[in-house]
């Protein structure tokens, strides 16, 4: 029992991580109706930004708002300076952009700080939480700050003008442009705050995963994995399938034989296909009809 426990926590904890990586792709996807496959590029430079603020002595908690703040300055710029140019271009060229970014960002972090694995500090302490081994504090810390982030998102999105001019610009960007919305902007804060989402999945993820270019590659899929279950049109779904991919796969690879931690990610692929094969849109996904 203790065991199940433990798998269903540490479950919850990933799973926090892959639901921040599966919110901030689904917010991208609706801003731009592609998905961001340097995502999880974004988030490791963002995480190496943090790393390089500790090492030059600034507490853990300025730095992880400092390195938010950069993290959301910098997606503005991104959506500014590279894909508003190419709002009207190929989905291809969108792909082609991405991939580019994605090489540019782990190249990068690699040139500049060396592609040597590095630890990461967790303020919340790595002992077990009320001396059992059911869960780590930094797990428990985890989830609490992934919920603390899911809250605000909630409370922005539904009791701001601004949040909710963003919900009308992804829910139908000509309609929000005719009663006034600036839609380009609302574009750009997408992109700002999936980046700020990014960067703290990072900093949360880093110290159990360890800090190097390529940290986030199997997080990015877990969090696609997330959005697509979940549907590429549901924030909320997003959220949900993100913490259920974790508790799944952790459950799997502890219970089902022959799966271990080698085939972990296979299993979030195959619930990818799985789903899509019952449900293309998702389980909260809308079901789009046209009518010609």
């Amino acid at each position: 029992m203790d065991l199940l426990l433990h798998q269903v926590f540490a479950g919850l904890s990933t799973g926090g991580i892959y639901a921040c990586m599966a919110l901030a792709i689904v917010m991208i996807y609706q801003a731009i109706d592609n998905l961001n496959f340097a995502q999880g590029e974004m988030a490791m430079f963002s995480t190496f930004i943090a790393w390089q603020l500790l090492q030059w002595g600034l507490p853990y908690w300025p730095t992880f708002l400092l390195t938010v703040t950069i993290s959301f300055c910098g997606g503005v710029a991104i959506e500014r300076v590279v894909f508003k140019p190419l709002k009207n271009a190929p989905v291809l060229s969108h792909i082609v952009i991405f991939i580019a970014l994605f090489a540019i960002l782990n190249s990068s972090a690699g040139f500049i700080w060396d592609f040597t694995i590095k630890s990461f500090p967790t303020p919340f302490g790595t002992a077990p939480l009320f001396g059992n081994g059911i869960i780590s504090s930094h797990d428990t810390g985890m989830i609490a700050v992934t919920i603390v982030l899911l809250v605000l998102l909630f409370a922005f999105f539904r009791y701001t003008r601004i949040g909710l001019a963003m919900r009308a610009t992804a829910a139908n960007p000509e309609s929000a442009r005719l009663v006034g919305i600036r839609v380009g902007w609302m574009i750009a804060l997408g992109w700002g705050m999936a980046a700020a989402i990014g960067a703290v999945a990072g900093m949360m993820i880093a110290p159990v995963v360890f800090l190097e270019p390529n940290m986030m590659l199997s997080i990015l899929l877990y969090g696609f994995a997330g959005a697509v279950v979940g549907g590429l049109s549901s924030p909320l779904g997003a959220v949900v399938s993100g913490f259920s991919v974790g508790v799944i796969e952790n459950l799997a690879g502890t219970f089902i034989p022959y799966v271990g931690r080698e085939l972990k990610l296979t299993i979030a692929l195959t619930l990818i296909v799985a789903v899509l094969t019952v449900r293309p849109s998702g389980l909260f996904g809308r079901i789009l009809v046209s009518r010609v």
